[in-house]
Order: C-alpha cells, then sequence, then structure tokens
C-alpha cells in the first residue's frame, strides 16, 4: 500500500484484534480497508476512524465491537461532537511526517492539497508481540482494555434441531401443507437445514506460583470468554475452583476482585493430575467436557504424579470434542516439552500453541473457534478427525 510498510503493519495489527473482538473482519474487508485509508491521510487518526468503521463494520454489533477495539488499540475514546461531522475518538497514535525539501510558492498560493507523508507508530501493534511477563504498569493497562474486547466462541456443531432454509433437504411436512394450502396446485418445494450451535468452551487456568507472570491476563482472557457465552472457567493450583460465576461481571476489574476473594491458592504448587481427576469426577464426566473445546492455559508443572495427569488426559481426550494447551513457556528459545507433566500430558494433547502475548492470545482464540484449525501446529491428530 501506498501508505508505506510501517503503516500496514499497524492498521493489520488493528484489524487482527477486530478479530478477536467478534468483527467478521474478512481478508476482502481488510484490502478494502487499506485502500481507503490510502486514499485519505493514514497519518490522520479521523481518516483511519472513519474508514475503517466504513470498510469493516458488517452489522450493528460489530459496531459496538470496533468503537470498544479502536479505543483500546489507540487510545481512550473521546466524546463526538454534538454538531456538525461527528468527531472520531482520538486514538493514541504518534504522527512521524517525514521531512521534505523545502517549496518556493508565489505569495497567496495555497498549500498542496494532498496528505503528508507520514507513518503510524502505535504501541498497541509493538505491545501485541511482547512477553506478558516483561509488562510495566502502562502496557499492562493497554493490554487489559484490548483483553476486555476479545471475544471467544467454540467450533459450530450441528444440532437434531432444524429451520427453514434456502438451501438444504427438503422438508416434506412443509412441502405438503404448502401443496393442501394450494389445493393440490404444485408448490416450491420447502426446505431446511440444521441449525450450527457453538460448542461449550472450558478453560481450565493455572494459577500456581509458576504462572504468576501469566495467570492475571489469561484470567482476563477468561473474563471476556464467559461474557460471550457458552464458557466455563475452572483455576486449578493446589484446589480446584469454579471460577465461572465471578467472571460474569460484566466490568472486568470487579470480575478479578470478586476472583481474587474467591481462590485461595493464588501462587501455590501445581497438581495438575489429581485436579483434573477432580473436575473430569464432578463436572466431566456428567457432560460439561463431553463434546466441548477443553483449554487448559498452563506450563505443565506438576508436583503430584505425571502418570496419573497422563492417564487423566486421555478420560479428557476421550469425552472433549478438541483438546488444546496454550503453554506460556513454549515462546522461549529452545524450548521442549520436558516438564513431567508436559511431556505426560502432550499424547492427548490435539493443539499446542504459545500463551505468553497478546498475538498468542488472538491465535489461540482462532483455533478455539476454528478459523485456524488447519493452520495450528498439531500434536495428536485425532481431535481433527471428530465430528
Amino acid at each position: 500500500m501506498g501508505g508505506g510498510g510501517v503503516v500496514d503493519v499497524v492498521l493489520v495489527g488493528f484489524v487482527r484484534a477486530l478479530r478477536a473482538a467478534g468483527v467478521d473482519a474478512s481478508t476482502e474487508r481488510l484490502y478494502a480497508f487499506l485502500r481507503a485509508v490510502d486514499v485519505l491521510r493514514p497519518g490522520v487518526r479521523a481518516d483511519v476512524y472513519w474508514a475503517g468503521r466504513a470498510t469493516l463494520c458488517g452489522g450493528h454489533d460489530d459496531l459496538e465491537r470496533y468503537e470498544r477495539v479502536f479505543a483500546a488499540y489507540f487510545g481512550p475514546v473521546g466524546e463526538p461532537a454534538r454538531q456538525g461531522v461527528r468527531a472520531a475518538p482520538p486514538p493514541r497514535m504518534r504522527l512521524v511526517v517525514r521531512d521534505a525539501p523545502a517549496q518556493t510558492r508565489a505569495p497567496g498560493e495555497s498549500e498542496p492539497l494532498g496528505p503528508p507523508t507520514a507513518t503510524l507508530a502505535s504501541s498497541a501493534e509493538v505491545l501485541r508481540h511482547r512477553d506478558v511477563a516483561g509488562l510495566d504498569a502502562a502496557e499492562r493497562a493497554q493490554l487489559n482494555r484490548l483483553l476486555a474486547a476479545f471475544a471467544l466462541h467454540g467450533q459450530t456443531r450441528r444440532s437434531a434441531r432444524r429451520r427453514p432454509a434456502r438451501r438444504g433437504d427438503v422438508d416434506p411436512r412443509r412441502t405438503v401443507r404448502e401443496l393442501l394450502r394450494r389445493g393440490g396446485e404444485p408448490a416450491r418445494l420447502r426446505r431446511h437445514a440444521r441449525v450450527r450451535r457453538p460448542r461449550r468452551v472450558v478453560l481450565l487456568v493455572d494459577v500456581s506460583g509458576s504462572m504468576a507472570p501469566y495467570a492475571d491476563a489469561l484470567l482476563r482472557f477468561a473474563h471476556a470468554a464467559v461474557l460471550g457465552g457458552r464458557t466455563e472457567v475452572f483455576t486449578i493450583g493446589t484446589r480446584l475452583t469454579r471460577a465461572t460465576r465471578e467472571l460474569s461481571h460484566r466490568d472486568p476489574d470487579l470480575a478479578m476482585a470478586a476472583l481474587a476473594a474467591a481462590v485461595p491458592d493464588w501462587r501455590g504448587g501445581t497438581r495438575l493430575g489429581e485436579l483434573l481427576r477432580e473436575f473430569l469426577n464432578r463436572w466431566g464426566q456428567r457432560g460439561m467436557a463431553r463434546g466441548a473445546v477443553v483449554v487448559l492455559l498452563s506450563d505443565g508443572w506438576e508436583r503430584g504424579d505425571p502418570e496419573l495427569l497422563g492417564a487423566q488426559m486421555r478420560r479428557l481426550h476421550g469425552l472433549a470434542h478438541q483438546v488444546i494447551w496454550a503453554n506460556p513457556r513454549k515462546a522461549r528459545p529452545g524450548y521442549a516439552p520436558l516438564a513431567a507433566g508436559m511431556a505426560a500430558a502432550l499424547p492427548s494433547v490435539d493443539v499446542f500453541v504459545e500463551g505468553h502475548s497478546l498475538a498468542a492470545l488472538e491465535r489461540l482464540a482462532a483455533v478455539v473457534r476454528g478459523a485456524e484449525a488447519d493452520e495450528a501446529p498439531v500434536v495428536h491428530g485425532k481431535g481433527a478427525e471428530r465430528a
């Protein structure tokens, strides 16, 4: 694009954040957005705002998410003007204008109408790839705003329920009723199709001492998932705590405060095998894990018996539609799953991903909803074959 490579990187990162928030920003919409910004002024926040709003949003729900993500990605949203043209939210962008050769103009001659040669430098795009453990207070605050805009939905499945559709199997009952209504005269065949529903998502979040640098970000990710619906969250450490109710508060900070009061084992040890067995016995076997997408967010450090963890992972794999493991340590150079717990669990894991940064959590959200299932590193192929 003519706006420059740096501009494109920033804008593509913004579109990724929109997708993570549930906006259906397709590749075609992305290209339209980049072209619109290029035609306008890439370094002017109002032009970027309106170009994205016009090209990336497909409905009223998208507009709400767009406003939220734009504010989180580029800065707080300002109050729109009450009269005249509405003002765009003031994003936190830094406009860097390259020096241009001085030009002489005749007295009274106006300045050129073309946009300045500029690039956008967005702290949010840099933040996307930063390890959460190394963020300062200001960066964590910005990360929290971006995580609050996430939306997490499981892969869809076909239910037994059917609804009228233009394409699909012939609906004999509706077709016959239409014939009778017309007195036996030929009528258009009525059709129906199976309703597709999102699968339940179950998040098991490790809050032990070794996961302390990542626990807050992962739980805020879980909070956004709960608000999206059909998501259950448990914390695991030395105890198993069901955290879905506490994370149901719409305000992220209130949700985290409620969770802090409910979870007794922050920064303790890890008994993954025992707690996974407890989860399966109390909830998973009864139906919560059956046919669900189950995500474990943990570094795999296990103080208990690794063989017990391996056995419980096999039980989980037999119940769930897909088992995903997100490990923040996986992103480190030279990482190998040598921890006893991680090594025991991997044979029963369908997809093994990173979980150390905003970009990694965006990828995790995409894998959960099936958008990147074919590109994800499959560890055990059985899950991909399940209906």
